[in-house]
Formats: C-alpha cells, sequence, structure tokens
C-alpha cells in the first residue's frame, strides 16, 4: 500500500481479503477452538465458553465481547508484531482516534521495518478509517508511541520510538491529517542511536511546551549478560520540531538495558519527576526533578520489601493503599502482577504486595480501572504467548505459554488477595498495552488494546464490557477463525 493512501477498501476488496485470510486459515488447519466438555472423559471447555462468574456491585454478570479495529482482514495491512498505541482526537472533530504502532516482523531479525497506524474515530466505535503513517526503514521495529501538541498550533502530534534504531517526529497537519501527508523527521541526537523501547512526553519547566523523555536499550534483543550501558534521557524541543538538529539530549543515566522512562509526579510537589527500570539489573529507580532555573533531576533507588524482581516494563501509578501517597502496580517475575506500597520516607523500603499471575503464561500488559462498579480499581491483564507467532502449534507441552486475557478483582483490602476472572485462552496472542474507554458510551469500562504474536490476526482490538442478568460465556471473539482456544491449564 502507498504510503498515507486510506487502507480501506471498497466491499469488494475487503471481501476478497477476508476470504484470502480464511482460506489460509482453513489450509494451516486453525479452529475456532474446542467445543465444551459436556460427558466424562471430554476435555475441558475452553476459558472463552465457560460461563462467566464475574458480577458488578449491583449483581450483573460481566463478560466480554471482542471487536477488530486493525488488522490484515479489515486494513489490508500485514501488521504483525503489534505493541504500544495511545488516543486523542487528532483532527478535533470530536471523536477520539489511536495512533498504533507495529513491529512487522515474526522474529527479531535485525530489519529495519514497521508499520505506525492511525485509525479516526467515529460515532459508531465499529466504524475507523484507517491510514498509514509511516512504514518501513523510517518506522524500523516501531516499539512505542507519545501523542501531543509540540509545535503550538492546537493539534496533537506523535512521536514514536524505535527499536531499529530512532525516534521519529510526526508533525500533524491538522484538518486534513486523513488526506495530507504529515511532515516528519528523525531528531540527529536519536538517529542510529540504538533501540527506542518507549517514549513519553512530558512539560519537565512547567513553561507550556513538552519535553521528549525515552530510554533507549541499545539494541533490538541485548544478549545475556550483556554489562554494556544505555541512556535514560530526555530530550529539549527546537521552536520548530522539525529542525532534527535542534533536538538536544540530556542523559538522566546510563544502566543496563534501559526499559522504561516514565513521567509522573512521584513525590506529590506538583512537577513531573521520571520513573526508570533497568531490564538486565531487574531493578526501578525514579529521577526527582529539582527544577530551578534548568532542568534538573536527582536520582533515587527503589527499594522493594520483600525483594522482588522487576525490571519497569509496565507500570501504573496510583494510590492504592489510600494513604494519600502514590503506589505502583507493577508486573514482577516471581507473582504476575504485584503493587508497592509507598514508604511514608522515600529513603524506606517500598512493601510489594501480590495481586495476581497467569503462570504458565506470561503476564505482560495490564492497566487498572474500576471494572465491576464497586468503587475500587481492579486490574485487567494480557500475556504472552510464546513462538511459534506465525502458525499454532499443535503438539503444546504442558507448560506452554498461552496468549491469555484476565482480570484482578480488588477485595477489600488491597493487601489482601485479589480475585482472578479468565476471559480467553489462546495458543497465541501478545497483549502489551491497554487503554481504558468507554467507547460504547453505556457507562462501563471498555478497553482499547494490541495483540502481536498472532499472525494474520496481530493488530489493534477493543473489547466491549457485557452485563447481563444471567452468566453468558466468558468471551465473545470477534473472528469465526482464530487461533485455537485453550482451557486453563491443569493444576501443579
Amino acid at each position: 500500500m502507498t504510503l498515507f493512501d486510506r487502507s480501506w477498501r471498497t466491499w469488494c476488496g475487503k471481501r476478497a481479503i477476508v476470504l484470502g485470510v480464511a482460506a489460509l486459515v482453513l489450509g494451516m488447519g486453525w479452529t475456532s477452538g474446542p467445543a465444551a466438555g459436556g460427558q466424562s472423559g471430554d476435555p475441558p471447555p475452553a476459558v472463552a465458553d465457560t460461563p462467566t462468574r464475574a458480577k458488578t456491585a449491583g449483581g450483573e454478570y460481566i463478560s466480554w465481547r471482542e471487536h477488530i479495529i486493525d488488522d490484515l482482514a479489515v486494513g489490508g495491512v500485514a501488521l504483525a508484531g503489534s505493541d504500544g498505541l495511545e488516543m486523542a482526537d487528532l483532527d478535533r472533530d470530536g471523536h477520539l482516534d489511536i495512533v498504533s504502532v507495529h513491529e512487522s516482523d515474526t522474529t527479531y531479525d535485525g530489519v529495519p521495518d514497521g508499520h505506525v497506524r492511525i485509525a479516526y474515530g467515529s460515532d459508531d466505535p465499529d466504524t475507523w478509517d484507517l491510514y498509514t503513517l509511516a512504514e518501513g526503514g523510517e518506522a524500523g521495529a516501531a516499539e512505542d508511541v507519545a501523542i501531543g501538541d509540540m509545535n503550538g498550533d492546537g493539534y496533537p502530534d506523535v512521536v514514536v520510538a524505535c527499536e531499529l534504531s530512532h525516534l521519529i517526529y510526526f508533525e500533524n497537519p491538522g484538518a486534513k491529517g486523513r488526506t495530507e501527508r504529515w511532515r516528519r523527521v528523525i531528531p540527529a541526537a536519536t538517529l542510529d542511536r540504538g533501540s527506542y523501547i518507549r517514549v513519553f512526553l512530558a512539560d519537565f519547566d512547567a513553561d507550556g511546551r513538552p519535553e521528549v523523555v525515552a530510554a533507549n536499550k541499545g539494541g533490538q534483543n541485548p544478549p545475556r549478560g550483556t554489562t554494556e550501558k544505555h541512556p535514560v534521557s530526555w530530550f529539549a524541543i527546537p521552536d520548530d520540531p522539525l529542525d532534527g538538529d535542534g533536538w538536544v539530549e540530556h542523559e538522566l543515566a546510563r544502566v543496563i538495558v534501559p526499559i522504561n522512562s516514565q513521567p509522573f509526579d512521584l513525590d506529590g510537589d506538583g512537577d513531573l519527576d521520571v520513573i526508570g527500570g533497568s531490564r538486565m539489573e531487574q531493578r526501578i529507580f525514579w529521577f526527582e526533578n529539582v527544577t530551578a532555573d534548568e532542568i534538573e533531576f536527582v536520582e533515587h533507588r527503589i527499594e522493594i520489601e520483600p525483594e522482588t524482581v522487576v525490571t519497569g516494563f509496565n507500570m501504573e501509578l496510583v494510590d492504592l493503599s489510600g494513604d494519600g501517597r502514590i503506589d505502583i502496580a507493577i508486573r514482577d517475575e516471581r507473582n504476575g502482577l504485584s503493587w508497592l506500597e509507598q514508604p511514608a520516607d522515600f529513603a524506606g523500603a517500598w512493601r510489594q504486595h501480590t495481586i495476581g499471575g497467569l503462570a504458565p503464561d506470561r503476564l505482560v500488559g495490564f492497566a487498572l480501572t474500576d471494572i465491576d462498579d464497586d468503587g475500587r480499581l481492579d486490574a485487567f491483564s494480557g500475556a504472552y504467548s510464546q513462538a511459534p507467532r506465525d502458525v499454532d502449534a499443535t503438539d503444546l507441552a504442558p507448560n506452554h505459554r498461552a496468549g491469555r486475557l484476565a482480570w484482578f478483582e480488588q477485595p477489600d483490602d488491597p493487601a489482601g488477595t485479589w480475585i482472578r476472572h479468565d476471559v480467553s485462552r489462546r495458543v497465541r496472542g501478545m497483549f502489551d498495552k491497554f487503554l481504558v474507554r468507554d467507547l460504547d458510551g453505556d457507562g462501563d469500562a471498555d478497553l482499547i488494546g494490541t495483540r502481536g504474536n498472532s499472525i494474520p490476526y496481530d493488530g489493534v482490538f477493543w473489547l466491549e464490557q457485557v452485563r447481563s442478568a444471567e452468566p453468558l460465556p466468558a468471551f465473545d471473539q470477534a473472528r469465526e477463525q482464530e487461533s485455537r482456544q485453550l482451557p486453563l491449564p491443569d493444576a501443579p
């Protein structure tokens, strides 16, 4: 597809794509999932087919219906390795739009390829205009995206972090964004500099103009045992962000495989700090904003008790304990999902509390929101499946990691036992990012997410929260043909 052409098709074109994908799926023996077992000796039912037991505070049952926003069949673009996404009203028409990024590979082959896509919203959450903002080398292994008005014209611009191997800025042309090419630049300070894994916008000095903060892990797949350090940095942006030579990098620190650089006012003093993480060092840390005349930060370690293996790849910052201090919900390698209780004194240790896990499936993406209307934040989560990414494995080991969706219901005491509600478990699925929005306007929390590891089903989807008087199956998948649905793994 030619860059910036509309990726929607005529009815005939869409029908041809869908039939082609269906033929591929049937030819490779993929099915929509096993039927629920009903007699002795029958296999257990798939998670998706199991009647939900989750309820709202008002007694209604909660299940989920999947809707596809962008994938090969809908958009006509061979998306793969779908990762980050953000939402904003790009053309100021009153509807939220989605910018999503896609690595566009099935292996870490070092080939700079990728896609940045826009889904322009409408009154109907199932109607989106789809466009390719960038593809190929300039979107090389696109991993994360940030949105904000960087040139002061009132329209949100876009910055993308590419694992191969730069940041790239896109200037929003405004109301003509659907038909006019977005000008772009790769800042010289980031060109061929390594592997940018996360990117954020933050106004650190409160001057009304955002800075860019990004973590650079050095390479798309750093070798185990590496000791090479790479920067967590913020970038000062020139008045014209298209001046690629005018971006100035300021290193906050160098660590082994930095994996995050998330802006947040952690100490509650009114300015934005940065919370970071190192994958290889398995620790998190924060940079206190002490800006006076110039932007300046002071680094602090975050000690965790009991000792917990964390990298900081995904974090949510909220007050779960109710003490007025910000806590950190975080993925940890031992328990799946935990939250860290902020101490009264930053010199003290943060207390670790377990939320729950999806073993043997590897929980990665999550979002906190009140799903059941009881006034407490719950945690919706997704897991990574293991290889292969382009075909369903036919002989699965008992501990095979699958693509799983589940949510954890917060108890009265957040330090207590959270109740897990399983939603779906497929052979393949990689869930990096979830956004919480009430897309259908019915007053409950829906979720928008990306899915990878699942060619030809990689792309962007949304999950409609369904409430009913009687229990429905936990998950209603969007496609008739899909990666095979699975039951829960056998208990150890």
